[in-house]
């Protein structure tokens, strides 16, 4: 059913992504499907890394642990933006169509008070394309 998964990844929050990476991961050996674990960063200094290179770095540590942790191969594909608040979107659209992605998971949060004024990222996508969006809170 699905070929290719691409999970958004948030390395500063890492630790809430653990039920949108498994349910990824299940649906990957599922499915035989491939798996890619996309992050975008700032060409700036940020928390997780000082530069692209190293988010790159990173994102390739992060991908590695959860192929050991899950038993899938998890690919990471590092996207470089100048303003990641206003890019992450067509960003994440822009991979997975370039990738042939035709699931996105993304973990996401409880809906606040913001929620109601300003579409969630997963949101964007799900109105924004024709694949599946799976949604995990």
């Amino acid at each position: 059913m699905f070929k290719h998964i691409m999970v958004p990844v948030d390395l500063d929050h890492a630790d809430k992504l653990d039920k949108a990476l498994a349910a990824a991961a299940d649906l990957s050996r599922l499915y035989s499907a491939t798996l890619t674990v996309a992050g975008v960063v700032s060409t700036a200094p940020g928390k997780v890394a000082h530069n692209p290179a190293e988010y790159q770095v990173r994102l390739q540590e992060f991908a590695q642990a959860q192929s050991d942790k899950r038993g899938v191969t998890f690919t990471p594909l590092a996207l470089t933006s100048h303003d990641p608040a206003v890019d992450l979107d067509p960003k994440l659209k822009q991979a997975a169509e370039e990738t042939g992605t035709d699931l996105v998971v993304m973990a996401s949060h409880v809906p606040g008070f913001r929620d109601r004024f300003f579409a969630s990222n997963a949101g964007y996508l799900a109105t924004h394309m024709a694949i599946s969006i799976f949604i995990v809170r």
